[in-house]
């Protein structure tokens, strides 16, 4: 064991004395270098104190494989500095004439048109057709009836037979129970509240139903066989022509005139 750590010990000491140079050193330190190096016919001395000078050969840019190929414009070309005018798409251009015709359609006034006086049932035959072929219009009625035929208690005329139905609920829900919906064409959809002989019978029967809340009942003549009614259509006026011409063939005789 002894013998072993003095060979250690001699090991340490002979590398100390060989990296100090105890046992001699070469005169050149770097001649050790050049016997290291490898290919050395291969190197170039490029400058001896010198900045090196610009290159001849301008880099140029490598391109990966498979990367398509793109042409840079030259700097103040037309093409580059301008982009090119697209022509709009046939689609956007429909559009725009579309958009535009609506626009001046709807520029213009809706058209006002009325026909009086007008027997009874001459208004119901008219108040029908407008229903039927044109119901963008909007129809109002004005009954002139004779005291002869007594006085009624009712609400006007609802858009719909649905609306009728709602609003029917809403007055048995109040507590009326007397009313029927008409079914006449004149006044279709119409709730009749009371029929009275006297204007003052029909008054005493609104004032009873505005006590119970309903508030749309009207009172007026009641209509009959010999009652007059005006009617008015306001709508587009693209259907004018031809609306003129259905009510001059279904009554011949009826004026239509324009609203006042």
């Amino acid at each position: 064991m002894k013998a072993l750590v003095f060979l250690l010990v001699l090991a340490n000491l002979l590398f100390y004395a060989f990296s100090e140079g105890y046992f001699g050193r070469p005169d050149n330190p770097d001649a050790g270098r050049v016997e290291q190096q490898v290919l050395p016919e291969r190197m170039r001395v490029v400058s001896r104190g010198e900045a090196p000078g610009t290159p001849l050969v301008k880099p140029t840019q490598v391109v990966p494989n498979g990367a398509p190929a793109t042409e840079t414009p030259a700097p103040g070309s037309v093409e580059g500095d301008k982009p090119a005018a697209t022509e709009a798409a046939p689609e956007a251009k429909a559009e725009k004439v579309q958009v535009a015709g609506v626009a001046e359609v709807a520029d213009k006034p809706p058209i006002c048109l009325t026909w009086r006086p007008l027997p009874l049932a001459d208004g119901e035959r008219l108040a029908a057709l407008l229903a039927k072929r044109f119901g963008d219009y909007k129809v109002t009625r004005k009954l002139v009836a004779s005291e002869g035929n007594g006085w009624w208690v009712f609400i006007p005329p609802l858009p719909s037979k649905a609306e009728a139905e709602r609003k029917s609920t809403e007055l048995r829900e109040l507590g009326v129970t007397e009313f029927f919906i008409v079914q006449d064409e004149l006044n279709r959809n119409a709730i009749s509240l009371g029929v009275f002989s006297s204007e003052k019978g029909g008054q005493d029967k609104l004032a009873e139903l505005k006590a119970k809340g309903v508030r749309s009942a009207q009172v007026a003549p009641r209509p009959g066989k010999d009652s007059l009614v005006t009617l008015q259509a306001r709508g587009p006026v693209g259907d004018k022509v031809e609306l003129i011409g259905a009510v001059g063939r279904l009554l011949p005789k009826a004026d239509t005139l324009a609203c006042k």
